[in-house]
């Protein structure tokens, strides 16, 4: 998705977060994104899955002119990623083959799939049972692209979460839960000229 970016004339920064680290936590995520950042304005601030928690982080530090989160989780002031999940009425949805690869990755191509399973790392638990620490979601105009056949968080779900804690209705496309990796060139489009995607 970067790459389609790029080629559409915008700055583009990944960021690799201390993700397998136990002794970082949310605020040195948000730190390691500001440090990329550098001098750089006029930011799209987006966040995928758990970076929900680490892009309004970013926002609360940085003027942005808007916060993106692509399949995000949606946290509540001093509300943990595994309290989230309990106080959410969180439910997978039933699943004979529960590997990465059948959750995470069963529409990216074969190939792309494979090398992003060959670069996973474990998830330190330091950031996921951390309170976040923003008393209120940062004033920067957000946006939601909810995925409809993510396996990872159910669109039932999500949506209502959306609405209700960011008073905002999603947006939705057709594509599991990795969407930069399984529809590049849509989730650019759509972060360039927001509109509906299909």
């Amino acid at each position: 998705m970067a790459a389609e970016l790029k080629a559409q004339s915008h700055d583009v920064v990944t960021v690799d977060l201390p993700c397998d680290d136990e002794s970082a936590g949310l605020t040195a995520y948000a730190g390691t994104v500001v440090e990329a950042i550098g001098e750089r304005t006029n930011l799209v601030v987006v966040g995928h899955s758990f970076g929900g928690y680490t892009a309004p982080l970013v926002c609360a530090r940085r003027p942005a002119d808007q916060l993106v989160l692509v399949a995000g989780m949606v946290p509540r002031p001093g509300e943990s990623a595994e309290t989230m999940f309990a106080n959410t009425g969180y439910r997978q949805e039933e699943q004979e083959d529960v590997s990465d690869l059948a959750v995470f990755y069963h529409d990216v191509p074969e190939a792309l799939a494979a090398e992003a399973l060959s670069r996973g790392r474990n998830q330190a638990q330091k950031p996921w049972q951390e309170p976040w620490p923003l008393d209120a979601w940062p004033d920067v105009p957000t946006r939601y692209l909810l995925c409809r056949n993510d396996r990872v968080f159910p669109a039932d779900w999500i949506r209502e979460i959306v609405r209700d804690r960011l008073g905002i209705t999603p947006e939705e496309i057709e594509s599991g839960h990795c969407v930069a990796l399984s529809r590049p060139k849509e989730l650019a489009n759509w972060l360039v000229n927001p509109r509906q995607p299909r």
